[in-house]
């Protein structure tokens, strides 16, 4: 049973830091597309940064300069580490896992920026 659990998200001042991770069980994350999305209420869910079995990332516009994707392949991990983050960065953050036509979704965790 493949399992993605994200962590780390929470409230932060603008213009703060927040280093979100996402754990895979069931999955060997090394052979996989590893991606970032968020979610407001009422939009689609969109693209936030992806990394992929290579070591290419690529980041939405929004988020280049600011944010930065990494991955540990030997503890599974998926990290997502945040800077200089906007009141339009508030969403909840997901974690994705893709192998040709699967995918997998983590629950999500919130990230609110606030002053």
């Amino acid at each position: 049973q493949v399992q993605l659990e994200e962590s780390g998200g929470g409230l932060v001042q603008p213009g703060g830091s927040l280093s979100l991770s996402c754990v895979a069980s069931g999955i060997t994350v090394s052979i996989y597309d590893m991606s970032w999305y968020r979610q407001v209420p009422g939009k689609q869910r969109e693209l936030v940064a992806t990394s992929t079995p290579g070591g290419r990332t690529g980041y939405a516009d929004s988020v280049k300069g600011r944010f930065t994707i990494s991955r540990d392949n030997v503890k599974n991990l998926l990290f997502l580490q945040m800077n200089s983050l906007k009141f339009e960065d508030t969403a909840v953050y997901y974690c994705k896992a893709a192998y040709q036509y699967l995918s997998w979704w983590g629950q999500g965790t919130q990230v609110t920026v606030s002053s």
